[in-house]
Order: C-alpha cells, then structure tokens, then sequence
C-alpha cells in the first residue's frame, strides 16, 4: 500500500472525506431545526460554506446531498443555483411511517387499534391543561357547532367528526403524543377520505340517529375537558372510540384494507 509524504494511506483520506461532510451537514442541519435558517431561505452559497468551515468543496457538495437525501433542502443546479431550507413537516412522519407500515403489508385495522388505544390518553392531556379554556375549548367548540349544524348532511359531518378527533390530539399539549399519535390520525383519515372519494356512500354514514347519537358523546367529551375532569374525560374516550361505526373513525370495513402510503401525499 502506498503511503503519501503526509503518512496517510488512500484509504484514509477516503474515510476522511465522509467524515468532513457529515460535520458540515450536522452543522447546518442544526440551523434548519433551530430556526436559525428559515424555512423557503437559501442556504449559504458554496462559497461563503466553503471559507466558514475551511474544507474543500467535495466535503460540502456530499454534506448538501446528506441534506437534500433528508429533506431539509432542495439543491437547484444550473445558472439560478443555491440550495432552499425545508423545515421538517408533520405530514412527512406520517408518510414515512406509511411507507415502513406499508412495507410490511400492515392492515389499516392496526391504525384504527392504535388510535383506539392512545387517543383516549390525549383526551386526558386535553383535560389536564391547566391553560385549556385558552387552548383547547376553542377550538373544540368551534368544531363542535360546525358539526351540530351539518348533522342532517351525512358526508359533511363525517368530515367534522373526524375533524373533532384531530382536535383533540393536536391539542391536548404533548409535542410527542401530538406527532406519533398525529401520524396514526393523518394515516386513517389519508385513507378513510380516498374511500370515500371512491365510493360516495363510504364513511357518510346516512343513519341520523348513529350522528346524533355521535355528536352528543363529542359533546360529553367537551363538558369533561371543560371541567378539567381527566379520568372521566378518559372513560368518555374510551367508550366512544369503542364504537366501530362512529362516523368519526369512517366505515369500519376500511379495516381490513392494507395501508398505501401514498394517499398521505394525495391529501
């Protein structure tokens, strides 16, 4: 093996080079997730990356492809050049976890179980914020009078009731519970609303009576939250999210259907 005058071996060098462009790429990849740069901003052309972190221009180019592979910029080439800031998105996660459910030929039943599952420990959070009556109430509220004034249009209020269950876990205040549990709502209701799309009686759930009967439980939920009752916010959850048919969770034969992760790009 040939040695340079610098005692590096050509394999050294080729481990270090990586290694330049990680760095550069964390570095920058701190700023986009910070803030510091802006999302839809440009990145510091090449040159100005090239002066600041004193390393040729392979290193950089990789660290951009690094970024550009997670999303975080888009690289144009050509006369304009530059790279564009992309701060990470919510709907991203829930795509990607699509994909990896996807890949392993998960049934949407899996979803609709999971949901089950965590959604009542969001209403509980909802419950629990002490700032709630500026929070959370609001939003429910508004949700909740848009819905009791569709109640006599079956595919409209479909969309309220599952509305009215984002709500909840969009704000029920934990960042953590908001994204995972986020991610599972925005994978149902991606594929409840592409069935719908295809078949016109899919999820519009034309009884009067089972929409009523859903609007009041939303309502008792509410009253929970209101009054800062989290193990009866979380009982009235949990009974709630026991009803298969509630227009909220769509038609309950969706469940047996496997998950396509491209719907959440189509939504």
């Amino acid at each position: 093996m040939s040695i340079a005058a610098n005692g590096r071996t050509p394999l050294h060098r080729q481990l270090r080079q990586p290694r330049l462009a990680e760095m550069v790429a964390a570095a920058l990849r701190d700023r986009i997730l910070s803030g510091a740069l802006e999302d839809g901003s440009m990145l510091p052309k090449q040159d100005e990356l090239l002066a600041e972190f004193g390393v040729s221009l392979p290193p950089i180019r990789e660290a951009l492809r690094i970024l550009e592979t997670e999303g975080l910029v888009t690289v144009q080439r050509g006369n304009v050049g530059g790279a564009v800031v992309h701060r990470p998105q919510p709907y991203k996660a829930a795509y990607m976890l699509g994909l990896v459910l996807q890949s392993r030929g998960t049934k949407l039943g899996d979803v609709l179980r999971a949901l089950i599952s965590f959604e009542p420990a969001c209403v509980a959070a909802c419950a629990a914020r002490a700032d709630r009556a500026e929070t959370v109430l609001p939003r429910l509220r508004a949700t909740l009078d848009e819905a009791k004034a569709s109640v006599n249009d079956g595919e409209t209020y479909t969309g309220l009731a599952r509305q009215f269950h984002i709500d909840l876990v969009e704000t029920c205040g934990n960042e953590a519970m908001i994204q995972v549990v986020g991610s599972l709502e925005a994978l149902w209701t991606a594929h409840v609303n592409e069935l719908a799309r295809r078949n016109a009686e899919f999820g519009s759930f034309a009884e009067p009576a089972a929409r009523k009967t859903s609007i009041d439980e939303h309502e008792q939920m509410y009253r929970a939250i209101e009054a800062g009752d989290v193990t009866r916010a979380e009982k009235l959850a949990k009974a709630h999210y026991s009803h298969p048919q509630d227009p909220g969770w769509g038609d309950s034969l969706a469940a047996g259907r496997p998950i396509t992760a491209h719907y959440i790009r189509e939504a």
